[in-house]
């Protein structure tokens, strides 16, 4: 990848960086709210009739649909995103979650329409699942490609930082809106969130337009390295970074979501806290993160991906213990500490370079598939978390230590995969192995 020296090419990469950054926050805004959403009312509105585990562990398993739906996304947009282009395909991908997130906002629930409200919530959800599936990828190879090769670590995690952008809002406006009585905040209120969103969406649409496509793939265009079907070329070289990718992203991600939404009903229903202290830490991490995810993204680039994600999945495992001591203390400060140093130190330690990591694990002309195939399949398995917690502390009956356990071990998954990772032999799609011609296709079809 050549260096970007002049003053043109540096503000060009902050601009795409900062773009890149815009719009993953306003994707996981929209991603986010159905999961705070889930914790504190689809299980009272949409499913009524269960027993109170029942309904929150129906919520929680809507919730997964999105995650279900999240490879998909990664093969459809990986297979568009390697083959007309990064930039079409996130401005595809920031369009399809703005429209089903505003339609979630003006979903009857079951006391209107009966079954078909939950039936209805469960197909947006996947929507919004494909959507994210195809928008991380495009949106980190955005910034990577466009970035001087000492400098991925660092403009890679501004789409990361989307991330904790997306959360920080998700979480701030239904505190917000929390404020309101709990009868309009169940009639009416939930609802602001996700309405909203529509104007971040045409914001962010607006943003990416502007923004010139990735020089990389220009180059594969160039060099005639476009294939007839990315997944297949990717799965017959590169099928062992694929499962590592998937296996490394457990170490944050199982983290991040037993903290972020499972533990906001748990210290709700075990512990009477009111929903929104536990909210207030969720808060506080986002907000922490602005400063850490760049942070890392610099360590990885000074001291190498490798080293600061051993230690990110280290210090999950090893901060289990005091976690389960820090949540099931019931004082509110103390939760918090729990989870602005289990999110900022360790899942960031992990989640920041991975921006730079997957990309650098898959030469460019499948390097879209394999970043999304690859983080999307492990995110798949992360999105199963609440649902698998809820069911974990109600056969330990009630109590919280099978969560910090499962992070424990999720994290010694994501250490042994980081150990076994090998960077793609050639980065450079200019440098990259030939594709036999019978597998070059026109790079303008899909």
């Amino acid at each position: 990848m050549p260096t970007q020296s002049t003053p043109a090419q540096a503000e060009s990469t902050r601009r795409v960086a900062l773009a890149s950054m815009i719009g993953t926050s306003i994707e996981w805004y929209d991603f986010f709210i159905f999961g705070t959403a889930s914790a504190l009312v689809f299980g009272e509105l949409f499913f009524p009739n269960f027993s109170e585990l029942a309904g929150t562990l129906a919520a929680f398993a809507s919730f997964a649909v999105g995650f279900v739906a999240r490879p998909v996304g990664g093969l459809l947009f990986g297979h568009i995103g390697d083959r007309v282009g990064r930039k079409t395909t996130l401005v595809v991908t920031l369009t399809m979650m703005g429209v089903a997130t505003f339609l979630m906002g003006l979903m009857p629930t079951f006391a209107t329409i009966g079954i078909w409200a939950p039936i209805l919530m469960v197909l947006l959800r996947f929507v919004q699942g494909m959507a994210v599936g195809g928008e991380w990828g495009g949106a980190v190879l955005m910034a990577v490609e466009h970035s001087d090769k000492k400098r991925r670590g660092f403009f890679g995690s501004f789409a990361q930082v989307g991330s904790a952008v997306g959360g920080l809002l998700a979480t701030g406006m239904f505190l917000v809106m929390q404020q309101l009585p709990e009868g309009e905040f169940l009639a009416w209120g939930w609802r602001v969130p996700f309405l909203i969103s529509i104007v971040l969406v045409g914001v962010g649409l607006f943003i990416r337009l502007r923004i010139t496509e990735s020089p990389e793939f220009t180059r594969v265009q160039k060099t005639q390295r476009v294939v007839k079907v990315p997944v297949v070329e990717l799965l017959r070289r590169d099928a062992r970074n694929v499962l590592l990718a998937a296996g490394l992203y457990l170490a944050h991600g199982v983290l991040f979501y037993a903290m972020t939404v499972y533990t906001i009903a748990y210290t709700t229903k075990a512990y009477g806290l009111e929903q929104n202290l536990y909210l207030v830490g969720v808060t506080a991490a986002g907000a922490v993160q602005l400063v850490t995810i760049p942070l890392m993204g610099i360590l990885s680039d000074r001291l190498g991906r490798r080293r600061v994600v051993v230690f990110g999945t280290l210090f999950i495992a090893a901060f289990a213990i005091p976690l389960n001591f820090l949540i099931t203390s019931q004082v509110a400060v103390l939760a918090w500490v729990a989870v602005v140093v289990s999110i900022c130190i360790g899942h960031n330690a992990v989640y920041s370079p991975t921006a730079a990591l997957y990309s650098e694990m898959f030469p460019a002309h499948v390097r879209y598939s394999g970043a999304s195939i690859g983080y999307q399949f492990g995110g798949a398995i992360a999105g199963f978390v609440p649902l698998i917690a809820t069911s974990l502390v109600g056969a330990a009956g009630g109590a919280y230590w099978p969560i910090p356990m499962m992070i424990a071990i999720a994290a010694l998954i994501g250490f042994v995969c980081i150990l076994l990772v090998r960077p793609a032999t050639e980065a450079d799609p200019a440098a990259a192995p030939a594709v036999p011609r019978e597998e070059v296709a026109p790079p303008a079809q899909a």
